[in-house]
């Protein structure tokens, strides 16, 4: 018996190959306002949290104002650099694939509403997720909300639920709301920063991800 119903995704730098997109952005918001440079392994640290958290967790003694203005520059050039988005291998046939098996299939993002549905529908995943929350929707990551509430919608289980994600803020999420959880290092965070929340699996890739999932439902 496989030992998950519900598996969960975070969306970038776990499915989408957005980090250095999204640390471009935010180097380039700071560097327009002429804020103290910071290291781009500081500004990936907060991607998984939302705008207003990862702007003040970047810089926390910064005035309201300039902290918005932040967020406001952040998304301005994160869109006018967007192309078509782009999976990591393999990811949209993995996602067809669990869906094929009858898992339930969802994702908990730091994105805002808006910004998951455009990419849903460009990367033509939708269908594949039962349901979703956002960022704009429920507390950032790590507070639980966002699994509760999608445990909950599909009559599912925490035991029974699997949350994958690059970022620690995935893992201590997951760990808070009682579930499983895999670490994928192709993502935001660090292996070491992974395993320090002290993940069910540390993955590399999908395949490898894929591989594992097969093997413990044989088990």
């Amino acid at each position: 018996m496989r030992p998950y119903d519900l598996i969960i995704f975070d969306w970038d730098g776990t499915l989408m190959d957005s980090t250095p997109s999204i640390t471009q952005a935010m180097q380039q918001a700071i560097q327009q306002l002429q804020l103290p440079p910071l290291s781009d392994d500081t500004v990936s640290h907060i991607i998984g949290l939302g705008l207003n958290e990862a702007v003040s967790t970047l810089y926390p003694s910064l005035p309201p104002a300039r902290l918005q203005q932040l967020g406001q520059y952040y998304q301005r050039n994160f869109i006018q650099q967007q192309t078509r988005p782009q999976l990591f291998p393999g990811a949209a046939d993995f996602i067809k694939h669990l869906f094929e098996q009858d898992y339930l299939l969802a994702v908990a993002t730091g994105k805002s509403r808006s910004g998951l549905d455009s990419v849903l529908t460009q990367t033509q995943l939708a269908p594949y997720f039962t349901t979703t929350r956002c960022v704009d929707e429920c507390p950032s990551k790590p507070d639980p909300t966002m699994l509760k509430e999608i445990i909950t919608e599909l009559g599912a289980t925490a035991e029974r639920t699997l949350m994958i994600g690059d970022t620690s803020h995935d893992l201590m999420m997951a760990r808070h709301a009682g579930t499983s959880m895999v670490g994928i290092t192709h993502g935001a965070h660090s292996e070491e920063k992974l395993v320090a929340c002290t993940p069910d699996y540390i993955t590399h890739d999908l395949k490898q991800l894929q591989t594992w999932l097969q093997k413990i439902s044989l088990c």
